[in-house]
């Protein structure tokens, strides 16, 4: 099945499938400071048109699709909403909220079976000060129509230009336990809220509360879905290096929550804090399997071996 790219208006880049656009990947930040303006996909679809992402829900408007995140980074906010505070909960701190300014594309190709672009984007605190700049790379691949899934491999590598350290965090290191949110978050649509969340190595699925903190190299999430007579899954995976203590600059684990609402992170400062030294860099790559039906552990186990990184 071929793709088809559009780059629409100068601010989003839109992936199709025949005449399902799957990934639509909004580049030029929302006007809201509050909720943090930065990039982020949605919708995205399955192949069968099913929307598996959540924009703006009433609960956290700065929730929105995909996105790359960083709740607690050196005093700043780049998650968006209110800010734990330690002693005094979420509060909202407007003056801590910063944001992601899209430089352009180095790199965009496009043939009948990819999708790649890198992306130069620069993190800016609320002051207007620059802190760190960002290679961001996409790509889109790997359909397949007869298993109903495709997929996104999503990467950063971001180097400090602050001239003095950034320390990342999350709310827990801050001081509230199983609230280690930070780095690639997704937010699901309401109708995946009490899915099934599931692990390799772990026996059954169960409510996403039962792998809060812990690791591994995927994460699958399923749910049936409303208005259809269907189910959809989502497989978070880290490529190999991300969890390797020799390469990786800290250990990921997974944030993850099917009620009160459905959301995964891949938590790179979950329990503890880490520093990026000025001029340094770090670099992680994930990968995103969207796919029609309910899927469980051996066919997310098949599909990823199938595929390289």
């Amino acid at each position: 099945m071929t793709l088809r790219v559009v780059h629409a208006h100068g601010d989003a880049v839109g992936v199709s499938v025949g005449d399902v656009e799957i990934l639509r990947y909004v580049y030029r930040p929302d006007p809201v400071a509050f909720e943090s303006r930065k990039p982020y996909a949605h919708p995205v679809r399955t192949l069968g048109g099913r929307v598996v992402t959540g924009y703006r829900p009433n609960d956290h408007r700065w929730h929105k699709g995909l996105q790359m995140t960083a709740s607690h980074l050196s005093g700043q906010n780049f998650w968006g909403g209110n800010t734990y505070v330690h002693g005094r909960g979420y509060v909202p701190l407007p003056e801590r909220i910063g944001w992601m300014r899209h430089d352009g594309f180095s790199s965009f190709a496009v043939d009948e079976e990819r999708f790649a672009c890198v992306e130069e984007l620069t993190w800016v605190e609320n002051g207007g000060e620059e802190w760190a700049r960002e290679q961001r790379g996409l790509s889109v691949h790997s359909v397949d129509v007869v298993r109903g899934a495709w997929v996104l491999d999503w990467s950063i590598r971001l180097t400090n230009v602050r001239g003095e350290e950034l320390r990342f965090g999350s709310p827990t290191t801050a001081g509230r336990e199983r609230a280690g949110y930070t780095g690639l978050q997704w937010r699901g649509p309401r109708d995946f809220t009490g899915g099934t969340v599931f692990a390799p190595g772990v026996e059954g699925g169960g409510p996403g509360e039962r792998f809060m903190g812990t690791q591994g190299p995927w994460l699958g999430f399923t749910a049936e879905r409303d208005a259809v007579d269907g189910a959809s899954t989502m497989v978070f995976a880290h490529a190999p290096e991300n969890l390797d203590p020799g390469r990786a600059v800290h250990p990921s684990h997974w944030f993850v929550r099917s009620e009160p609402i459905p959301s995964v992170a891949f938590s790179w400062a979950f329990f503890e804090e880490f520093g990026l030294p000025a001029g340094e860099s770090f670099a992680y790559r994930y990968r995103v399997v969207v796919a029609d039906g309910a899927w469980g552990s051996e066919r997310v186990e098949s599909f990823l071996a199938g595929v390289a990184w």
